[in-house]
């Protein structure tokens, strides 16, 4: 009777239903954990998406188990709508722009081009997932992890290419995480010594009303030229404006801190819980890792070749260093060019300078998010 009973409970357990594709993605989750946690690569949202792997591969717990009529779906299926809504990245934005300043690109408005030419890596992407085999749905996808913008990859994926969400949301924020290993050796193999010695003045001190008017006038421009892409801009600038409104620090205060990491856990472990075997463990995965690579890599190049251009037109003024950070990996792209310029030059402080491009990074991320889900959603 009781070696019955042991049979019975091993027949019904997840060890005796598991299959090797699941242990493969166990391992990879477990992977992605010690990176989170040990090399801390981007830890919030690495270790959410990580164990958000492990969950979605232990057999029979059901938790992303979709509600087919009066049965209950799991857990995590209810909470994956907030992404398939678009509910989550757009929240991700609102917290995002209750944490920024935009000063820096006001100041020096010409860093909305830096911003811009950073987003170069999406459409070589693009280019090259449609002449592999790529519908033009998945590769816009695909080429939007080159804004190094997770929030914005999601939100972009799950209008165009929602079976590729899994591969395209892990290699989004693994190349973010892995900003300071993948763009110095690009910025030294682009730009002289001479170029990232380069010393900038000091920006100009920016207004509170310029402050207050930037994210309205940013809303009403952006949304009218591309509509698709109003809930994230429309909730970047809406907790922007709660920041420098200076009155509603209670609203600023809960967007830049508890709003966020709720929603960051749920984004992360949905997310995650989307990278089944099944889905998961696929030829175009690799692809899909492959060409994220490549579209980072052609959006920093894009960024430090228009930064090369304004050192030459400026007359040495501008260090081309900034326009790496044109990528919308805040403020992680910035700091990367400020040590890179302390590097060259001990003297040199371009953090606040990068930061405009930076944060034009995250509104060119969404423009160009905006401009193919025009084009292909």
């Amino acid at each position: 009777m009781f070696i019955d009973a042991l049979k019975t409970i091993w027949a019904e357990s997840g060890f005796a239903a598991i299959t090797w594709q699941q242990l493969v993605m166990i391992a990879i989750a477990c992977v992605l954990i010690y990176l989170a946690i040990v090399k801390k690569f981007e830890p919030l949202l690495l270790l959410t998406i990580a164990f958000g792997v492990l969950l979605a591969n232990l057999p029979l717990a059901g938790l992303m188990k979709e509600e087919i009529g009066s049965e209950q779906g799991g857990l995590l299926h209810y909470l994956y709508l907030g992404v398939k809504k678009g509910i989550y990245p757009s929240l991700i934005f609102l917290g995002i722009g209750a944490m920024t300043d935009f000063g820096p690109l006001i100041a020096r408005p010409s860093s909305l081009f830096l911003g811009a030419a950073a987003q170069f890596g999406i459409f070589i992407a693009f280019t090259i997932a449609n002449l592999i085999g790529f519908t033009p749905q998945e590769a816009a996808s695909i080429g939007i992890i080159g804004g190094a913008d997770g929030p914005t990859a999601i939100f972009t994926t799950t209008r165009l290419a929602p079976d590729l969400l899994p591969a395209i949301a892990i290699a989004a924020y693994s190349y973010m995480a892995l900003i300071p290993m993948i763009q110095p050796p690009l910025m030294r193999l682009l730009t002289t010594k001479k170029e990232r010695e380069v010393k900038m003045e000091q920006l100009r001190e920016v207004s509170k009303l310029e402050k207050i008017c930037f994210p309205i006038v940013v809303t009403i421009f952006c949304v009218l030229l591309l509509p698709s892409v109003a809930p994230l801009i429309g909730m970047l600038m809406l907790g922007n404006l709660f920041r420098e409104s200076g009155v509603v620090e209670r609203l600023s205060d809960t967007a830049q801190n508890a709003l966020i990491n709720i929603v960051t856990i749920f984004l992360g472990v949905t997310v995650g819980a989307t990278a089944n075997a099944e889905r998961f463990l696929r030829p175009e995965t690799l692809a899909i890792i492959g060409l994220g690579l490549v579209a980072f890599m052609f959006s920093t190049i894009g960024g430090l070749l228009l930064g090369k251009l304004m050192y030459k037109l400026s007359g040495g003024k501008i260090n081309p260093l900034i326009g790496s950070a044109g990528v919308s990996a805040v403020p992680m792209a910035a700091r990367v060019s400020q040590i890179e310029g302390q590097k060259a030059n001990p003297g040199n402080f371009l953090l606040m300078h990068a930061m405009g491009p930076n944060v034009a990074g995250v509104i060119g991320s969404a423009v160009a998010a905006g401009i193919l889900m025009a084009l292909f959603g």
